[in-house]
């Protein structure tokens, strides 16, 4: 059985004061009486990624980086590597993130080298893929995520995937306040499960598959009762203590 998963992805946001306000008012709140059904997850700013592993060490919360680098260490100035993460404690990394390919650029292949690297470093990459609305409007999403995940295998096959999270992020509903729909969400999450288990069913059976655009606690248990849903990529109410309490909630 799939062990649902809310990662909160803070982007840049917050400060070390505010951090640690979040942080007590979620324990305050009970997030930590959720316990063992869900795996909860925040990944903070790099610069605060020490702070966060002293206030969340013991608790049942994890912590995870936006970003890595595929390279392992050099003179890449301004980069962090998989194993800087790793020595920080870090169990998760995002990878592929939306803003990533649209703002910086980032490729399909450039987010594949990243995916393999993490793992290298024994981290679990959360691997984000997901369509624009031009190409959700053309009909061709299925298309577009397929491309995504072929890059992987580019670098890598299918037993990569014991050890990593896929985030279906539509970019249409990123931070736009539109939800796709459960029904919606569902038929892109099915599809990926099922083209996976083309390669390997039991491998596709137990890979834990998230949504992220924007999740809020008023629909996050519609989001998470469809049968391909395993939790959330959350990323503004990741930031509203009693808005992520209720999403991981949900998730139990």
């Amino acid at each position: 059985m799939r062990k649902p998963l809310v990662a909160g992805n803070w982007k840049m946001n917050g400060l070390q004061d505010t951090n640690h306000h979040l942080l007590e008012l979620l324990k305050k709140e009970g997030i930590e009486n959720i316990g063992e059904p869900v795996e909860i997850v925040v990944c903070p700013p790099f610069i605060y990624l020490a702070y966060i592993k002293h206030l969340l060490e013991g608790s049942n919360m994890k912590w995870g980086a936006q970003n890595v680098s595929h390279h392992s260490a050099g003179a890449y100035t301004g980069e962090i590597s998989p194993y800087m993460l790793a020595d920080l404690g870090c169990h998760f990394v995002i990878v592929g993130h939306s803003e990533r390919r649209t703002l910086y650029g980032e490729t399909n292949g450039i987010v594949a080298k990243k995916f393999v690297a993490a793992q290298q470093a024994n981290l679990t990459p959360i691997l984000c893929v997901g369509e624009s609305l031009r190409e959700r409007e053309e009909g061709i999403t299925e298309r577009i995520v397929k491309e995504q995940l072929d890059d992987i295998f580019l670098h890598t096959d299918i037993h990569a995937f014991n050890k990593a999270v896929i985030a279906y992020e539509p970019i249409w509903a990123i931070g736009t306040g539109h939800t796709a729909t459960p029904d919606q969400a569902q038929e892109v999450h099915g599809f990926i499960r099922n083209y996976l288990s083309e390669q390997d069913p039991e491998i596709a059976e137990e890979l834990r598959i998230l949504y992220g655009g924007s999740v809020k606690g008023d629909n996050a248990a519609e989001l998470f009762a469809m049968p391909d849903i395993d939790g959330g990529l959350v990323g503004g109410a990741s930031l509203e203590a009693k808005d992520f309490l209720t999403i991981c909630q949900a998730a139990s």
